[in-house]
């Protein structure tokens, strides 16, 4: 191994020197405690601590890292204390994560560290985002991302990759090639010379490095940060290197060559730098041990310190709270008077308006989506825009849902909003990773909020066919964490969709396309907002109560107005996570008989959610059993006469019937 200094100090090299044995000395620690059955797991990054330890010493301490599991060395060369990483790993309260995570699993912002999922990809979108930040802020920054030789073969490996390459972001995409994942060898993985060689096809450039070489890797980064600020495009280094360990211990590594071991032994990244260094007289045998024993001694006392830690105490209130950053409530919005202050609006112009007064009033908001610059978007929600704000801040995206959800991901933990519209509400599931184990969890993991909001054109009534025409709004209900949003007057689109982007929470925002040129009303014309998980009364009345929102609104309406001998009550939902249950106990007392209406099949629609929280928190008020009325569980079809008889509307007077009868 061949370790060029340049010009580096003896100082910096000490430093670099006592970066590198303290993750080495940690886990060496944690591998007698594992054994000792006082831990419960671990992965080693044992043999591989100098690309951790090289790639952060390169960064200023203020650029963003995205480690994954054998990066200990990212961790503790941010300064991390021991302690607080140990009580971490334990699950105790007093970690980063209040014991809601795992090992590596976690992040924290004052170091400048966002933590993983076990997914692998997702982080790379996240970088984007915050690169992205960086470019619109014109700060000569970079962010910094790992992946696994595994890792690359990841759907959002490519798309990070390609986001990067046409934003020109400058961002660091580190590969270690250690040779396998968990057991599966790299020649099953791919088949090109050097994972390297993949940054061509994305018009970046690509090196492969030798990842045990501390020197190399220092040098190699602090020239690539250089690199990505100066010509402000990403670049993908390969580190080559090997884990002296199984995945994780409990794997094993029965599966590796033994030959293997030896070859890597004879290039241990510690032992030969401490070498090097001793050659050159930067190090001695009394330094060498001064600075082991001084990590000695921070172990210690953290363990101490960690081991002595209680057990979390579960406090329920606490863990609910948690699960979303906290927002007052701001409804600015004022009743309508004789349409003073307020003009007739389509359903589309009225999201439009929303959008673009945001807009107006947060510089730090950032839309981004397939065509919604210059060509305004596939249902011209945008049009304009770009003009009006620009196109860093009104962005066309590649084919890359899931990517720009990690991206919007990004941009927010560097304090902007965004704002990513799905062509279509069916094309969300290939973004589904980022938006259910990123977006939502984030908070509850480790306190960093996700200012998203990712509109949703949804719905079926147009003949689009089976994917552009789906309801999969209860997907995302099912997901603590999310608040998922779902209007059906232009009044209400409008209010709520402001709301939404003043949240800093993650919102799915649905909008069905049949209302977009469909329904009219009229909007005021200032900037206002509708509180989220608030109901609006349609109507009231005493013989039914139809709960529904979207679509259902309208078609509870036109039915109720044909039958004016049935006394409807009708409620629309708005906001279908959180739910607002003063309003449906409310309705369900005035009448004794209560109709779910929703557009989403019937299996697993929300309707079911409903009719059990009705049955069990309203029993006594039922005259009836709950009626759920919704679309049939089959795809949407494609011809009009059988997305008619697909539809819930088909069957909302034979659900009526079934009441009034009963």
């Amino acid at each position: 191994m061949q370790f060029d200094r340049s010009e580096l100090s003896d100082e910096r090299l000490i430093e670099l020197y006592t970066e590198l044995v303290r993750p080495r000395m940690i886990e060496e620690k944690m591998l007698i405690l594992l054994r000792q059955g006082r831990i419960s797991k671990w992965f080693s990054g044992i043999g591989q601590e100098a690309i951790a330890i090289g790639a952060t010493m390169a960064l200023d301490s203020d650029e963003y890292i995205m480690p994954l599991h054998r990066n200990l060395g990212v961790f503790t060369a941010r300064k991390m204390p021991f302690d607080k990483l140990f009580m971490q790993w334990q699950g105790r309260k007093e970690g980063f994560s209040k014991g809601r995570e795992r090992s590596f699993h976690f992040g924290a912002n004052e170091y400048h560290i966002c933590g993983m999922i076990s997914h692998l990809g997702p982080q790379l979108a996240i970088a984007d985002g915050i690169a992205l930040a960086h470019k619109l802020r014109k700060e000569n920054k970079v962010a910094v991302a790992f992946s696994g030789d595994g890792g690359t073969s990841e759907g959002d490996f490519h798309e990070a990759l390609n986001v990067a390459a046409v934003w020109g972001l400058p961002v660091i995409f580190i590969i270690e090639n250690n040779g396998y994942g968990l057991s599966t060898p790299v020649n099953e993985q791919f088949v090109c010379k050097q994972l390297a060689d993949r940054a061509i096809g994305y018009g970046m450039k690509g090196l492969t490095i030798d990842g045990n070489n501390i020197l190399e890797v220092y040098k190699t980064i602090s020239d690539a940060r250089a690199y990505c600020i100066n010509e402000q495009k990403p670049i993908l280094i390969e580190c080559m290197t090997f884990r002296m360990r199984g995945h994780e211990e409990a794997s094993g590594v029965k599966y590796v060559p033994k030959e293997l071991f030896e070859e890597w032994a004879k290039k241990d990244p510690v032992a030969n730098f401490e070498n090097f260094l001793i050659e050159r007289a930067v190090l001695n045998q009394f330094l060498i041990k001064d600075i082991r024993d001084k990590i000695q001694k921070e172990i210690e006392e953290g363990l101490a310190i960690g081991f002595a830690a209680a057990p979390v105490k579960p406090d329920t209130e606490e863990e609910v709270r948690d699960v979303y950053s906290p927002h007052p409530i701001q409804n600015s919005k004022f009743k309508i008077q004789n349409s003073r202050g307020a003009s007739e609006k389509k359903f589309i112009q009225a999201i439009s308006d929303g959008l673009r007064q945001s807009m107006e009033r947060y510089e730090n908001l950032v839309l981004m989506g397939q065509d919604i610059a210059e060509y305004g978007g596939a249902f011209k929600v945008t049009e304009g825009f770009v003009q009006q704000f620009g196109k860093e801040r009104v962005r066309n995206t590649p084919l890359c849902e899931s990517a720009i959800v990690g991206a919007a991901l990004g941009l927010s933990i560097k304090g902007f909003k965004s704002m990513m519209e799905m062509q279509f509400a069916d094309f969300v599931t290939v973004g589904f990773n980022q938006i259910i184990n990123n977006l939502a969890k984030i908070h509850y993991r480790w306190g960093q909020n996700a200012d998203v909001v990712i509109r949703m054109p949804t719905g079926g009534g147009v003949g689009a066919g089976p994917f552009h025409s789906q309801s999969n709004e209860a997907w995302f209900v099912h997901t603590p964490g999310l608040k998922v949003v779902y209007p059906s007057t232009p009044e209400d689109a409008k209010g709520l969709l402001i709301a939404a982007i003043e949240d800093p929470n993650p919102v799915m925002f649905f909008e069905h396309k049949a209302l977009y040129r469909g329904i009219s009303g009229f909007v005021p014309d200032e900037y206002y907002s509708i509180e989220i998980g608030k109901a609006r009364q349609v109507q009231e009345g005493e013989d039914i109560s139809i709960i529904t929102y979207g679509a259902g609104v309208h078609w509870a309406t036109e039915y109720a107005a044909k039958h004016p001998d049935v006394s409807f009550d009708i409620l629309d939902l708005r906001s279908l996570l959180p739910l607002d249950y003063n309003a449906i106990k409310s309705s369900v007392k005035r009448t004794g008989k209560a109709l779910m209406l929703h557009e989403d099949t019937l299996t697993g629609g929300i309707g079911g959610e409903l009719a059990a929280w009705i049955s069990e928190n309203c029993f006594e008020f039922l005259d009836a059993p709950i009626v759920r009325c919704a679309s049939l569980d089959t795809p949407v079809p494609f011809a009009i006469e059988l997305e008619q008889n697909f539809l819930a509307k088909n069957r909302l007077h034979e659900s009526v019937q079934k009441l009034l009868n009963y």
